[in-house]
């Protein structure tokens, strides 16, 4: 009840933003089913950021969740990138792709001054951030519209360093959840946790409303999260093969196949650890590896492989995102939301 007062909604669940994956009409269905639609926009340049955010409004009157990243952009590193590079390239000649054509920029970029003044045409009821928070000006900003913030802990001490900071929501973030990890305190794996033991340890260490994230795709699942102290669920593999996902074809057959029962941490992709189904790359340089230059400059050597490897219907060099779960269905998102809190 706390959510759905807070926030405005009438499920107390919460759609994963998914970058690279989904954009405003997959959100906007899940804001129509009465629960929170978000919309990635840590990949999107400002007039992509500016058009999604104005398709959505044109599609929902109901509260919507922003997401951004909070990283602090790395230093170029000219001796990790050659050994990156070096790494990839039997790869590239396997695939006969030219090494030149590794582009020079990843497009994800933290969460500025640009983007906040973007951002206040639009007002949205919630903002989120992963690895962290913005800077406490940048916050103070967010706040002034009257924006609820969200924000990933994927540790106790991560928890408390939002509350303390700013956060009005938690999202507890299981070590089963797919895609990246919102870690921000330490690069440690071993400190990752699973959603049921991490969600009450949470709860009983801060005073804001907690959101249980990793492995939950059926309402036993939501049920559980909420038993144990959860104001609400967040859910993101389990809408992944809905319509108005923008999942490629390979992520789909990959999601649908029984590959997904094998998943696992990797840092191949960006530099950052994050839950994917396990394919080639990750077998043969992984899953987790001193190799890839620091996030996000790791995704641009691989853009070119992947492209050229999916133009061959493979996912070899894909990210395919994935949580420890098979619970993805091919059904409108609407109808998976209420599926999903029934």
């Amino acid at each position: 009840m706390v959510l759905k007062q807070l926030l405005g909604i009438e499920l107390p669940l919460v759609q994963a933003p998914m970058a690279g994956i989904q954009g405003s009409e997959l959100a906007a269905s899940v804001c129509n089913a009465g629960a929170l639609g978000s919309l990635p926009c840590a990949s999107l340049s400002p007039n992509a950021m500016h058009r999604e955010l104005a398709a959505l409004k044109a599609q929902t009157d109901r509260p919507f969740n922003v997401n951004f990243f909070c990283h602090a952009p790395p230093p170029p590193d000219a001796a990790r990138e050659a050994a990156w590079r070096a790494a990839l390239a039997p790869y590239y000649q396997e695939l006969g792709v030219d090494l030149g054509s590794i582009p020079g920029d990843t497009g994800r970029k933290p969460f500025d001054a640009a983007a906040a003044h973007l951002l206040a045409e639009f007002k949205p009821a919630v903002v989120s951030f992963h690895f962290g928070l913005p800077a406490p000006e940048l916050l103070a900003l967010v706040k002034s519209w009257g924006s609820k913030v969200m924000a990933s802990a994927t540790t106790v001490a991560e928890a408390r360093w939002l509350e303390r900071h700013g956060a009005d929501i938690i999202i507890a973030q299981g070590v089963e959840a797919g895609g990246h990890r919102g870690m921000f305190l330490t690069d440690d794996t071993t400190t990752q946790i699973g959603t049921f033991a991490l969600v009450p340890q949470i709860v009983r260490a801060v005073s804001v409303p907690v959101i249980a994230a990793g492995g939950i795709a059926e309402p036993r699942g939501v049920a559980a999260a909420m038993a144990l102290g959860a104001a609400g669920v967040q859910v993101g593999t389990a809408y992944l093969l809905c319509p108005e996902a923008k999942t490629s074809p390979v992520h789909r057959a990959a999601l649908k196949s029984e590959d997904a029962s094998h998943t696992a941490l990797t840092n191949l992709f960006t530099g950052r650890p994050a839950r994917a189904i396990v394919n080639r790359l990750m077998r043969e340089l992984g899953p987790l590896s001193d190799l890839p230059p620091a996030f996000p400059l790791a995704a641009a050597a691989l853009q070119p492989l992947r492209a050229r490897a999916e133009a061959l219907g493979r996912g070899d060099f894909s990210p395919l995102w994935c949580g420890q779960h098979r619970g993805c269905k091919e059904i409108p998102a609407a109808a998976l939301t209420r599926q999903l809190m029934a």
